[in-house]
């Protein structure tokens, strides 16, 4: 899983759109590997035991990629790629397991 994190807005239109043109040229580019394109994640909470707030941290996780790599150096080398980076975002590679009906890996 690519998680993103912080990331400057796009300062008009225009770059927006170049922005996702980009995006999607990435996309195409990555083939059988890519799993779930891109999720983004507009809001969040935080849920403690007795609370809940809202995530205002200018760095909180803004979405995520799902994609098939054959090692984490793979992963890895997809993740440095990704244009997302060009923004000044971050990205969070992690290993995904599947989990059965029993709850089993």
């Amino acid at each position: 899983m690519l998680a993103y994190y912080g990331g400057n807005e796009p300062g008009s239109q225009e770059e927006g759109m170049a922005q996702m043109e980009k995006w999607k040229g990435w996309i195409e580019g990555l083939g059988e590997s890519i799993v779930n394109p891109g999720t983004p994640l507009p809001v969040s909470k935080i849920v403690k035991a007795g609370s809940v707030e809202d995530d205002t941290d200018e760095n909180a996780m803004k979405g995520f990629a799902v994609v098939k790599a054959e090692s984490m150096a793979a992963a890895v080398e997809i993740a440095q790629s990704d244009p997302f980076l060009e923004s000044g975002g971050t990205i969070r590679v992690s290993q995904m397991m599947e989990m059965n009906e029993q709850g089993s890996c």
